[in-house]
C-alpha cells in the first residue's frame, strides 16, 4: 500500500514537469560540401506554445540565402495549434522535412511533416487524435489561443489528403498508430 502514494506522486511530479517543457528547436547554418550554404533546423521533444517564436527567432539569427533548407524532426507531439503554426511557417520558408531513422514523429509531429516541400521518412511516424488537457476541445483550445484550427483544411493547405485527419480522429488520444510506408506515400507524406 505505501508504493500507492509514492506511485502517484512520480506520476503527478512527471506530468508537471511534462507540461513545463517546450520543444527543443534549433536553427543553424552550415557550408555542406556538395550543397553550399544549408539552414538547417531540429524540433525534438514535446511541442508547446512558445516553440513558434523559438523558431522565428533561430531564423532570423541565420539571414541569408540557402541552397536548401532542411528540419529534422524527432517529436512526441504535443500542441496541435501549436504545430500548425510552426508548419505554416515551416512551409512559407520553403523548408524540406526529414523524419531520421532513429526519429519519430508522432501525434502533432504530423503537422510539421505534412508542411514540408519535400517529405523524407526513415524513421517512424505515429498518428492519433489529439490530446487536449482538461477535456477542452481542439477548436476552444486553439481559439483560446487565437488561432484557427482545422485538421483537414490545415492538410489541404499542405496538399497532404485530408482523408489523413479524419483518419486521426479514429485513434483515441491514448492510442497510437505507425503508418506503414504504403500509408506515408496515400497521404502524401514521403
Amino acid at each position: 500500500m505505501r508504493k500507492r502514494p509514492l506511485h502517484t506522486a512520480i506520476l503527478c511530479a512527471a506530468a508537471l514537469y511534462a507540461a513545463a517543457t517546450q520543444a527543443k528547436v534549433e536553427v543553424d547554418a552550415a557550408q555542406q560540401h556538395s550543397l553550399g550554404p544549408v539552414l538547417a533546423a531540429r524540433i525534438s521533444e514535446d511541442i508547446a506554445p512558445g516553440d513558434y517564436e523559438a523558431l522565428i527567432k533561430g531564423l532570423r539569427a541565420n539571414p541569408g540565402k540557402f541552397t536548401r533548407k532542411i528540419v529534422l524532426l524527432d517529436s512526441i507531439g504535443g500542441s496541435a495549434p501549436e504545430a500548425m503554426r510552426i508548419g505554416r511557417l515551416l512551409r512559407e520558408t520553403g523548408f524540406d522535412v526529414l523524419v531520421p531513422t532513429d526519429g519519430v514523429c508522432q501525434g502533432s509531429c504530423i503537422y510539421l511533416l505534412a508542411a514540408g516541400h519535400k517529405k523524407t521518412v526513415s524513421g517512424h511516424v505515429g498518428l492519433h487524435r489529439p490530446y487536449f488537457p482538461a477535456g477542452d476541445s481542439a477548436r476552444a483550445q486553439a481559439a483560446h489561443q487565437g488561432q484557427h484550427y482545422s485538421p483537414a483544411a490545415y492538410f489541404r493547405e499542405m496538399n497532404v489528403s485530408s482523408r489523413l485527419a479524419d483518419e486521426m480522429q479514429r485513434i483515441t488520444p491514448h492510442r497510437m498508430r505507425v503508418l506503414s510506408a504504403e500509408e506515408l506515400l496515400g497521404y502524401g507524406l514521403n
